[in-house]
């Protein structure tokens, strides 16, 4: 237990000094803007004293070093920066729309893994049969295509060749309002679970054959347990830990990775979102998101690491 507790503290402080990293950066870059932040915002017919206006009440004619202190501040009390071109504040655009990111993506991810983990088992038991070869084949077909291909064939298959599905997702501004229309739901979310799937699927598989050839799966045969009960309680641990890894570092996904997919099919997300800021330079939004992901990433790898040290000891040491 201290280990196990040890472990998780020094994990912990790593990760702090990694966000600050991320916030020094992105203050860096909020500070390289071509012409300035007032001018980014203003635009380039603002004058003179409107330049100087603006960064007398925002601050940024203060010390560099007293500007990240309060930026870290802001940050603290959940203030990511204003979009004065949405005349909303970043905060509430995110709040806004990362449910739905949730939902899309949150359920593409979990529809993967439960798809993933036991075929990527059954293969390894099967290896090199008709079984695994077809897997094998499916695998690298998906995981090759880019999403947007991925979901370009989706759309003219089940849209336009047999106008069973819509193309566009649903536009309700909350989470109840687009599940009232779940058939919108099923072409993102099976473009993201398939281009998931076949990730997962490959290391579950790889990491599956190497525990098969491990002594306690030999001794648990020997043991005269069934096979059943050899796979799910002594193979299935051991395998986890590499997939274990992917689930954690996808946890930014999402925030960030149906970007695509969200332009897609006309889904609004954070995704969509990102991409609206950066083609009409929306700089505090782009900003906003790019902390919020770089937060996710290190609470993701974290996760995963600290689930790492409870299927394997041997990380604790």
């Amino acid at each position: 237990m201290l280990r196990v507790t040890g472990y998780i503290v020094r994990r912990l402080g790593q990760a702090v000094i990694v966000i600050l990293g991320v916030t020094l950066i992105v203050f860096v870059l909020e500070h390289l803007i071509s012409g300035g932040i007032a001018r980014a915002i203003l635009g380039a017919r603002a004058t003179q004293l409107q330049l100087s206006d603006f960064n007398k009440q925002n601050g940024f004619d203060s010390p560099i070093w007293y500007q990240y202190w309060v930026f870290l501040d802001h940050l603290l009390h959940g203030n990511l920066g204003f979009s004065y071109k949405q005349n909303r504040s970043v905060d509430s655009i995110i709040a806004s729309d990362l449910p739905r990111d949730v939902m899309l993506v949150g359920t593409s991810l979990v529809l993967a893994v439960l798809i993933a983990i036991p075929i990527g088992v059954a293969q390894a038991v099967k290896r090199n049969r008709a079984f695994d070869y077809a897997g094998t084949a499916t695998a690298f077909v998906l995981y090759s295509m880019p999403s947007y291909a991925l979901g370009l064939l989706l759309i003219g298959a089940f849209s336009i060749a047999v106008k069973w599905l819509p193309a566009n997702a649903p536009q309700g501004s909350t989470v109840g309002s687009m599940l009232s229309h779940p058939a919108g739901l099923v072409l993102p979310v099976a473009t993201l679970t398939l281009v998931t799937y076949a990730l997962f699927s490959r290391y579950m598989r790889s990491s599956a054959i190497d525990s098969l050839a491990q002594d306690y799966i030999r001794t648990a045969r020997a043991k005269g347990l069934s096979e059943k009960a050899v796979l799910w309680r002594h193979l299935l641990r051991n395998s986890l830990v590499p997939v274990t890894t992917l689930i954690g570092i996808s946890l930014p996904t999402v925030l960030t990775a149906g970007l695509i997919t969200e332009y897609l099919f006309n889904f609004q997300g954070l995704g969509l979102e990102y991409y609206n800021a950066a083609t009409t330079y929306d700089f505090p939004v782009m900003l906003g998101i790019t902390v919020l992901v770089g937060l996710a990433t290190v609470v993701g790898n974290l996760l995963a690491d600290i689930t790492y040290a409870i299927l394997d000891p041997r990380v604790r040491y």
